[in-house]
């Protein structure tokens, strides 16, 4: 036979599997664990399948099979039960155990054996994957690691939610921490972020995907704690993704915020009525941001839930709202009487589904705050916010006795923590607590005590003139007229009724947008008060 014939009945030999498998029984020499583990691997080896997996049960101490087609792949059963891939190797004398990944999406048997015949080829290469993979780790900065948790991290949050870290992580923290390597981020440096951001470092003019858009950025106080709180989140994630072991922004100390509660009185509750008449009388603004308006005090509702509502949303039979997403969630949303009223008086626009449809019948309203400045305004009521509508229904249904747990279930809110806000405002045993033990002390003391009329939530107004259409139950209701019409109630020219009013001494009116409006009973007032001044000085000149 010749050495060309000797040499073709020679069988190939994997390369790889037999220098792992020289190298584990090197091992053998150098360690009884990695004896025991390679004697494992020879004697308990067996084709990994997903059947073989998904039979695998977890003991009380971690388990491993081991693959009989590739030297080295194992499949890890830890005693809770997580079924995850490792390659068991050895590397100038160490032994190293490489976790592949978790069974399940994405990774199946044959993904993490190519995977592991990969990883053997940088062995074959003098790489160790182990080594390799921390050192990725290290190259990780903090713009990198913010990406990935936008796109991973938050793959379950809204898109609101999305869109908010975003333009914390865009607008302050790239510009000041982004290059920054996400192991070697220390506390000092989120302390230098907060303080930077709250100093306005980060302000700027942005473009927005909007044509010719541009936001401002100003920074502050609020941003520096947004913006230290997701990146605290980014962290988190990275301790999970195990490209650093603690989370420095953590005890990081953030400036205290100032909770905005501003509630409405019964006699705010009653000039904000007037003003909504005036708006709906003279058609200054839409009828449309009206009935949000109205809405958002009836049911204590976020603004856009009641701007994105659909009129398929709505249960007339049991009288309530079933939104199908909201900040917290599907909710129900019950309704008073007055807020059915409200849903019923707004006019249907054929071919769409919103109760307040947008520009030209499309969509929905997307904004109200426009007309609510305006409104508010006419009110005298200019520090409150769309959401203290919100925070005053909540506000009135503790004054009237409702428990905090359903002022809760009322507003939608997910933990009880939240309602608590509200607790000053239904502490009724510890008002009546107060009450007695200050009585009886004052009486030992033989301090009179004058008694106090009870105080009712009420507000006494004009009442409505005859064919006036509703706007807040009972609240005020008014006749509106403008500046014609009101100098055609009087008698005088419009020109007459605007000299009164520049020189102070015409009737009381409101500016509601670009107009002048009064109130019929301001006009029979002024008037006569006018012709008692015109006979008491005729009186006088007789």
């Amino acid at each position: 036979m010749t050495y060309a014939e000797a040499f073709a009945t020679l069988q190939p030999v994997s390369f790889v599997p037999a220098l792992t498998m020289c190298l584990l029984e090197r091992e053998g020499a150098g360690s009884s664990d990695g004896a025991s583990e390679a004697s494992k691997m020879a004697n308990g080896r067996v084709r990994l399948t997903k059947r073989t997996v998904d039979a695998a049960r977890p003991k009380a101490k971690d388990q491993f099979l081991w693959d009989s087609e590739v030297v080295g792949l194992g499949l890890k059963i830890s005693a809770g039960g997580l079924k995850s891939y490792v390659l068991q190797y050895r590397f100038e004398g160490r032994a190293r155990r490489y976790s592949i990944g978790t069974h399940g999406s994405p990774w199946t048997v044959d993904m993490a054996r190519d995977r592991a015949r990969a990883l053997q080829g940088r062995l074959v290469d003098s790489v160790d994957p182990q080594t390799e993979k921390a050192g990725r780790r290290e190259d990780v900065t903090v713009a990198d690691l913010c990406d990935l948790y936008l796109t991973e991290g938050m793959a379950t949050r809204k898109e609101s939610s999305i869109a908010s870290a975003r333009s914390d992580i865009t607008n302050h923290i790239k510009p000041l921490i982004g290059t920054l390597k996400a192991r070697s981020v220390t506390s000092q440096d989120v302390d230098r972020l907060l303080l930077d951001i709250a100093a306005g470092k980060t302000a700027r003019l942005a473009k927005t995907a909007k044509k010719r858009g541009v936001s401002r950025v100003r920074g502050g106080k609020g941003a520096a704690n947004a913006s230290v709180t997701i990146l605290s989140a980014a962290f988190n994630f990275a301790i999970r993704r195990q490209i650093r072991v603690d989370n420095p922004a953590l005890r990081v100390r953030r400036f205290p915020e100032k909770k905005l509660e501003r509630f409405l009185s019964p006699a705010e509750l009653a000039r904000l009525g007037e003003a909504l008449a005036a708006a709906e009388a003279i058609g200054v603004e839409s009828p449309y941001a009206l009935a949000a308006v109205r809405l958002l005090i009836l049911t204590g509702c976020r603004r856009t839930e009641i701007l994105s509502l659909q009129r398929a949303w709505i249960d007339h039979h049991h009288r309530c709202l079933r939104l199908p997403d909201s900040k917290t969630g599907a909710k129900i949303v019950h309704l008073g009487d007055a807020a059915l009223q409200v849903i019923d008086a707004v006019p249907e626009v054929a071919g769409n589904p919103h109760l307040l449809p947008g520009r030209n019948g499309v969509g929905h309203l997307a904004d109200i705050q426009s007309s609510w400045e305006r409104i508010r305004s006419a009110a005298g009521l200019s520090d409150v916010r769309l959401h203290d509508l919100r925070h005053s229904f909540a506000s009135m249904g503790a004054l009237t006795g409702d428990s905090l747990l359903v002022i809760g279930a009322l507003l939608g809110h997910r933990s009880a923590k939240t309602t608590q806000r509200y607790a000053h405002l239904s502490d009724h045993p510890l008002k009546d607590a107060a009450e007695r033990i200050s009585a009886e002390m004052a009486r030992l003391m033989g301090q009179a005590l004058v008694p106090r009329a009870q105080t009712r939530l009420e507000a006494t107004t004009a009442p409505a003139p005859p064919g006036a259409q509703g706007l807040l139950g009972t609240a005020a209701q008014l006749r509106w007229l403008d500046v014609k019409a009101a100098a055609g109630h009087l008698g005088l020219a419009v020109s007459t009724l605007h000299t009164y009013r520049w020189a102070g001494t015409g009737p009381a009116c409101r500016k509601i947008g670009q107009k002048i409006v009064y109130a019929l009973p301001d006009l029979d007032a002024w008037a006569q008060a006018r012709r008692a001044v015109t006979t008491s000085t005729l009186r006088f000149a007789a």
